[in-house]
Formats: C-alpha cells, sequence, structure tokens
C-alpha cells in the first residue's frame, strides 16, 4: 500500500536555498487505517481454521467434541435400540460414518454460521446424506421472501435442492442466529474478527522483527555539516526508498541504510513497550470467548475465571457443547422423523459423554443414597 505523504517537496530557487538555515529535516511518519480480513466463509476458514491454532484448536475441540456423543432414537416413551435412521445417522453415505460426517457439519456452523445437508433417494430405497460447502449454497426464496430451496453452485453448474416437496424436504438448513438477517446465520468467528486479526498481525510482525532484527520508525533527520539541503533527485530518492523498502510488515526491522548527513531518530513503539505476547493472549481469550471454550483448555494464561480443569471441562461440556448437540437432533429429528413415520424423537446420550462422568456419578451418588425412593422411581431420576 502506497503511503500517503502529508507534504510535498516545492521546488526552491539557488537563492532561497543559500538564505534557509544549514540543517534540514525530513519526517517519515505512516499512518494507516486499520485493515481487517473480508467476513466471507472461504476467507474466515483460511485465515481463521487454516491459519490461526487458537481457531483451528477451538473449532477442532468443539466438533470433535459433539460428534463422539451417541445418538438415541424414541417414539414416545419408548427408546429403539435398533431403526433404519439410527442406521443412516450412524453410516449417512458410502465411506463415512457418523463421526466423520458430524464433525464437519459442526465445523461448517462454527466457521460460517450455516450447515447445509442434501438428503438423496437411490432407486434402491435406501437413504444417503450429503454436506454441501456453505459458500457454494445460497438461499432461494420466493415473492414473500420465503425460503424455497437451495441453490448449489459448483463451478459454472447450479443445481436446486427443494426444502419442501411431496416427500418432504430434500434439504436441511441448520444456522446460528443472525440478528440482522432472515435466512443466513451469524459465524461466532465473525464476533471475534478483530481478536482474529490482531492475533494473526502479531504473529507477522514478530516473524518479520526475528528476520530483520529491528524496525524503523520515526524521522530522518538531514543535517550536515557544511550546511544545504536536498536536491531534488535525492529527495526523490530517499522517498522511494523508504516507501518501497520500509514500510508494512515485510519491512518490519529491516536496518536503514543512511548516507552522509543522514541522521534516525526512533519515535515509535518499540515491539517490547507493545508487549506483543499479552497481545496475543487477549485476542486468544476473545476468540476462545466468541466459541464458549475456556481458555484453560486451549492453555491460554490469563484470568482464568475456573479453579481446575475438570470445572472448565464441564462447563464446556455443558454450556457449548450439549447446546449445539440438542438443536442438532432436533433438527435432524423434525426433518428425518416423518419419513419413518410414527412420533419418532432424536435426543443424545448423556451417559455416555466422557467429560461428564464425574457429574454423573455425583448423581447416581445422591440417588442411590435417598432412601425415600423406589427403584423404578431411582430409575427414572436418572433417565431411565
Amino acid at each position: 500500500m502506497p503511503v500517503s505523504w502529508p507534504w510535498r517537496r516545492r521546488a526552491v530557487s539557488a537563492s532561497a536555498r543559500e538564505a534557509k538555515a544549514a540543517t534540514g529535516f525530513v519526517a517519515l511518519h505512516v499512518e494507516r487505517s486499520a485493515s481487517w480480513i473480508a467476513r466471507d466463509y472461504p476467507t474466515l476458514a483460511r485465515e481463521g481454521f487454516m491459519r490461526n491454532p487458537i481457531v483451528h484448536r477451538t473449532v477442532r475441540m468443539i466438533a470433535e467434541a459433539a460428534s463422539t456423543v451417541p445418538w438415541l432414537l424414541y417414539e414416545g416413551s419408548t427408546e429403539h435400540e435398533a431403526h433404519p435412521l439410527l442406521d443412516l445417522l450412524a453410516r449417512p453415505r458410502r465411506g463415512s460414518n457418523g463421526t466423520t460426517f458430524f464433525e464437519m457439519l459442526y465445523g461448517h456452523l462454527l466457521l460460517s454460521g450455516n450447515a447445509y445437508v442434501e438428503r438423496v433417494d437411490t432407486g434402491s430405497g435406501a437413504r444417503e446424506l450429503h454436506l454441501l460447502r456453505p459458500e457454494r449454497v445460497t438461499v432461494e426464496t420466493d415473492a414473500e421472501g420465503w425460503p424455497q430451496a437451495l441453490a448449489y453452485r459448483c463451478g459454472a453448474d447450479k443445481r436446486i435442492v427443494p426444502l419442501d416437496g411431496p416427500a418432504g424436504s430434500s434439504a436441511l438448513h441448520l444456522s446460528l442466529f443472525h440478528p440482522l438477517d432472515d435466512h443466513y446465520g451469524f459465524a461466532p468467528l465473525e464476533a471475534a474478527l478483530m481478536a482474529l486479526d490482531i492475533h494473526n498481525a502479531a504473529g507477522a510482525w514478530n516473524k518479520a522483527l526475528l528476520d530483520n532484527s529491528a524496525r524503523p520508525s520515526g524521522a530522518l533527520v538531514y543535517a550536515p555539516k557544511d550546511g544545504g539541503n536536498l536536491t531534488e533527485e535525492q529527495f526523490a530518492r530517499l522517498k522511494a526508498e523508504l516507501e518501497d523498502g520500509y514500510t508494512g510488515a515485510a519491512g518490519a526491522g529491516r536496518p536503514l541504510l543512511l548516507e552522509g548527513g543522514l541522521d534516525w531518530k526512533a519515535m515509535g513503539l518499540s515491539p517490547r513497550d507493545m508487549d506483543f505476547i499479552e497481545a496475543k493472549n487477549a485476542a486468544s481469550r476473545d476468540i476462545a470467548l466468541a466459541f464458549g471454550v475456556p481458555p484453560m483448555l486451549l492453555g491460554i494464561p490469563g484470568d482464568n475465571t475456573y479453579a481446575n480443569y475438570a470445572e472448565a471441562n464441564r462447563a464446556f461440556y455443558r454450556l457449548t457443547v450439549l447446546p449445539l448437540i440438542a438443536r442438532t437432533a432436533k433438527a435432524f429429528g423434525n426433518w428425518l422423523g416423518p419419513l419413518y413415520g410414527g412420533d419418532l424423537r432424536l435426543d443424545h446420550d448423556y451417559d455416555r459423554i466422557e467429560g461428564l462422568s464425574a457429574e454423573r456419578d455425583a448423581l447416581w451418588q445422591r440417588i442411590s443414597n435417598a432412601s425415600f425412593l423406589t427403584d423404578d422411581e431411582k430409575r427414572q431420576a436418572v433417565g431411565y
């Protein structure tokens, strides 16, 4: 990005130059507005999940924890241990399994705020579930603004997937709450976009400092012993060298070569003064906060609000993982349940969540010690 100089070099006649004082002054002050990354899904995925370790680990923690929780299927109050719907969720499509499928689904939902699933009915009566990339999907609406179909684009090809039909909807659209959009969800990473940019910029800046070992920022003073000023050619060459070689993150720390009569006066904050390490930690805590992951679980130092790791892990499951699973189970149950008839309802298997084993053991102990309850009442109290 070119530097906007706040003043221009004016032509000075020879007589005027002789009348001036002997000391000249050239000031370099780089002033730019903040540059933020785009908010589209490919950019968030690339700059966040693929290049930022905090975002990468946070998304993987949530997606992996949620995808490993088993499903339960109820018809009224009766639990089905075997059912075609459970088989479909365990093997959504050929060559895939339920854990991998839902890990990808939760990843799309966390990074874009939207997840799209298409149901494909084969000729043999079998069904498959396929995930659609969020950046390739747009919601098609009618004249009144109600969603009617999903338009899936891959290159020059476009395919319409109906959201309503005689055999039910062929697609499911999961979205996170967006206060300003009727059809698309709001990604948690967008709320932490400033923290993401700070974290990435601090890393790029520190890498440039390691490469160049210093940062010129301040004023360039021209004070020759015999008096005089820079000529037009000298001024233009110096300006071009400063703009091309010493601005931006790539020029951080690059040593400045000065000729006779030139002196560099540092005026900016040094990296130590700016405390990049604490800035990165603060940005990391903001990213973790947006996703709902306790910073302690990510190894981020600072104001941890939990007494120990186990307490933070329980809060992670209670406040982040379980609500995500619950909304997904209801959405899939309402979408796929009518295809199999009956009053089918999907839920998660709370007893097989390892992160809540200590909490579950404490509940069972309290119920077991309740002498005023019968065995059937105790079973009902713990969910059986």
